[in-house]
């Protein structure tokens, strides 16, 4: 028999590579399957990304059926309420993983940074990549040529930008460092990310089941890279995208199919019509 009342699960999906494709369009199967599942029925469906405040509006507006449901905000970092315009939990990252940072730019004074707060955004050494990113999410930003001249409240997330040898030297550095005071996770060749310990996109999305009362099996997500590992370790029900590494797909519960294809459609018709508890 299959179910129809899905007002007990969360469904959380990544967006870039996931809910949408890769030339950053939603494929109107995601939008029609989101569509079912949350006014047809009743299920909760939401956002993770790294993304911030300002960046993250316009791709949760695009799926008008899920206002009012809060969404996950730099990989984890934060939970953000966009109609309210209110931030209901965030985890900066501390003063050891600011000094760790000191200490990675001067061992490679060549890597670009961008440090995202919940509404900011801060470059260190801007060039190439560190200029793209803010400015193809039209983020608010202020540049500093130097690490001690960057504001030190509110650091959600870092970003390492480079060519990428530059990046993997970076990474092969900071990995090897005993017990630190930080998470990493890569989001691409030429970026790794850096948050407070314990800090990933699965611990948002446990915050916003518990505020609707959704047990842990009861939760699903889906994503395409290594920034999504730990969320879908976390969650009940994972899925991967079909273009994603081999390390997501061994992990994953559903493989969907490419997400040029509408990976989070076939995820929830999956769930809607398939999935056996």
């Amino acid at each position: 028999m299959i179910k129809t009342d899905f007002s007990d699960w969360l469904v959380v999906s990544d967006i870039d590579g996931t809910l949408n494709n890769k030339f950053r369009r939603l494929p109107q199967r995601n939008y029609d399957a989101v569509k079912e599942f949350v006014v047809y029925r009743g299920g909760h469906f939401t956002l993770a990304s790294g993304r911030n405040v300002k960046s993250i509006r316009k791709p949760y507006r695009s799926l008008p059926m899920i206002k009012g449901t809060p969404v996950v905000i730099l990989n984890g970092a934060g939970v953000y309420d966009v109609e309210e315009d209110k931030i209901l939990s965030f985890t900066p990252i501390g003063e050891e993983g600011q000094e760790l940072l000191r200490a990675t730019v001067k061992k490679f004074p060549s890597l670009e940074v961008e440090i995202l707060t919940p509404r900011k955004a801060y470059t260190i050494n801007a060039k190439l990549f560190a200029n793209v990113m803010v400015g193809f999410d039209d983020i608010p930003h202020r540049k500093f040529k130097r690490f001690d001249e960057v504001p030190r409240e509110d650091w959600g997330k870092i970003i390492l930008l480079g060519p990428p040898p530059l990046v993997s030297r970076a990474k092969k550095y900071l990995t090897a460092i005993e017990n630190p005071p930080v998470n990493f996770m890569s989001s691409s060749v030429s970026s790794f990310e850096i948050l407070q310990k314990g800090i990933h996109k699965g611990v948002g999305v446990m915050k916003i089941a518990e505020i609707y009362g959704i047990k842990q099996e009861h939760t699903a997500a889906i994503g395409d890279y290594f920034n999504d590992y730990d969320m879908l370790k976390t969650v009940g029900l994972s899925a991967c995208c079909g273009q994603a590494p081999q390390a997501m797909h061994d992990i994953a519960d559903y493989e969907a199919c490419h997400c040029n294809k509408g990976a989070v459609g076939d995820l929830l018709e999956y769930l809607m019509y398939r999935y056996k508890e």
